[in-house]
């Protein structure tokens, strides 16, 4: 089975991957969950690591056609409408981004004029839609657990998972954020585990466990084989106990307030106030 040509960029501040994955038979791309840079001790953003992105397109004379999110992340800001303006094509993300949306527009106090129907985004994905990246069909799969609105993006041989799944040594996402369930969770993941075995799955984190190298490619064989929490033979109850075990020790992220304000705007700003400048929110004891 044919699939994209796929180039991961990686931002070490947020241990994140983006990727720009490619139609070898056309010159169309779609871009997988893009990092705006953020300083937040200073309140400043930039785009050092989009702008490497864009300079590959560039180079390589591509055509953006989708800018793809995951989910709604938690731990960076999108560059999805900075690198839109710049490259085109169309921001998609599942249509389940409406509850991220009704349970974080309470959480940050937002008015009326904050939609919470996903119109932000060009486009709400369902479980099992379609959509083509020049002459490559990619098929969204409904994976939640880690949030409500999580979805794996299936390219012919490849599988962009987001947070759902983690390299063999890494394991599983968490669980706990509003909207998540470790339950929930194993089944997405066990639903991806059903791919072809030779599909490859690419990771939007990885954290280096006991200080290797990154990566960020994996295959359905090797999870099935080797994935500490989710490997064949580990049963729904274990991988649950041990998920919710493990979630009560674990501190939010760092970036966990901004990054939700601006992602579930599809990556755009607050608004600005009438004197022009933009406040970012910090709800006290609401996570």
């Amino acid at each position: 089975m044919d699939g994209p040509e796929v180039a991961a960029f990686f931002d070490a501040t947020t241990n994140t991957i983006s990727y720009v994955a490619r139609d070898p038979g056309s010159r169309a791309c779609a871009i997988v969950d893009p990092v705006m840079d953020f300083d937040q001790a200073a309140g400043r953003i930039s785009f050092a690591g989009a702008d490497a992105i864009a300079a590959h397109v560039r180079a390589h004379g591509l055509e953006v056609q989708w800018i793809v999110e995951t989910h709604v992340h938690a731990d960076h800001l999108s560059a999805a409408p900075y690198l839109k303006e710049r490259l085109g094509g169309r921001v998609a993300i599942g249509e389940r981004i409406t509850v991220v949306q009704e349970a974080f527009g309470r959480i940050f106090a937002e008015g009326p004029a904050f939609a919470r129907d996903g119109s932000q985004f060009d486009r709400l994905l369902a479980d099992g839609d379609s959509y083509m990246i020049g002459g490559m069909r990619a098929v969204a799969l409904h994976t939640p657990g880690h949030t409500p609105a999580c979805m794996t993006h299936v390219v012919g041989d490849a599988a962009f998972v987001g947070d759902t799944l983690f390299m063999p040594d890494g394991g599983s996402a968490r669980a706990d954020f509003p909207g998540g369930d470790a339950r929930t969770l194993y089944r997405s993941m066990r639903r991806i585990l059903d791919l072809p075995p030779a599909t490859r799955l690419f990771m939007c984190h990885d954290y280096a466990p006991g200080g290797r190298e990154i990566r960020w490619q994996s295959s359905v064989a090797e999870e099935r084989a080797r994935n500490i929490h989710v490997r064949d033979g580990i049963g729904e109850d274990e991988f649950v106990a041990m998920r919710e075990a493990r979630d009560r020790t674990l501190g939010m992220p760092r970036l966990i307030l901004p990054a939700l304000q601006v992602n579930m705007r599809a990556g755009a700003l607050p608004p600005a106030g009438p004197d022009g400048r933009i406040f970012l929110k910090v709800p006290v004891n609401a996570l």
